[in-house]
């Protein structure tokens, strides 16, 4: 039984991981169990050239970015548990919280991030009736986001990233990640605003 599980790990997925693995230390955070399946074949990161963004040379490939993000959440926060080689085939609430399906395993968990791509191949049953067209993509696209409010899809079910609704921009998906991970801090922390920060 996972407290959290992400499932995806580009931009928005890692970013809520990190987020919600650099909370370790907090009470209201040092006993939950967070999990993220790390399926990134389908990223559009994958094939990104970096020049336009904050904070990161220009001339990034994001190919690196996934790579070294994933070595970072496992050298910084090893608690997080990374699920790879894995894909999910659905999602079905139950009294606990969720049943997610993979092509491998079974696993529950309370809470669920959906950070996948937004095209239309991105099939999880379960998840059929939250699927609208994309309202900040070009029609032609025949982009998805799975509806929800404020990150939100109904109780514990959140969606981060271009699946959300946001543009694909790497900066948006990553801050829709963070988002999400202090909305999840704030709701372990007892309703408390939370965010995490580390400093010098």
């Amino acid at each position: 039984m996972f407290d959290t599980l992400i499932i995806g790990a580009g931009a928005a997925g890692l970013s809520c991981a990190l987020v919600l693995g650099s909370a370790k230390n907090k009470p209201f955070a040092k006993n939950k169990t967070i999990g993220i399946i790390a399926h990134q074949k389908t990223s559009h990161l994958q094939n990104a050239l970096f020049n336009n963004v904050l904070g990161l040379k220009p001339g990034t490939l994001g190919a690196d970015i996934l790579n070294d993000g994933l070595q970072q959440l496992s050298d910084l926060y090893p608690h997080v548990n990374q699920i790879d080689n894995e894909k999910v085939v659905s999602i079905t609430k139950d009294s606990n919280g969720f049943s997610i399906k993979t092509n491998k395993n079974n696993y529950h968990s309370k809470i669920v991030v959906i950070a996948v791509g937004y095209t239309n191949l991105m099939t999880i049953n379960g998840l059929e009736n939250y699927i609208e067209p994309h309202p900040r993509a070009a029609v032609e696209k025949d982009r998805i986001w799975l509806k929800n409010t404020d990150h939100l899809i109904e109780e514990n079910l959140y969606v981060a990233g271009t699946l959300a609704g946001w543009r694909s921009q790497f900066s948006i998906a990553s801050g829709s990640g963070a988002h999400v991970a202090t909305d999840i801090l704030t709701l372990w922390n007892d309703g408390k605003q939370t965010k995490v920060h580390d400093k010098i």
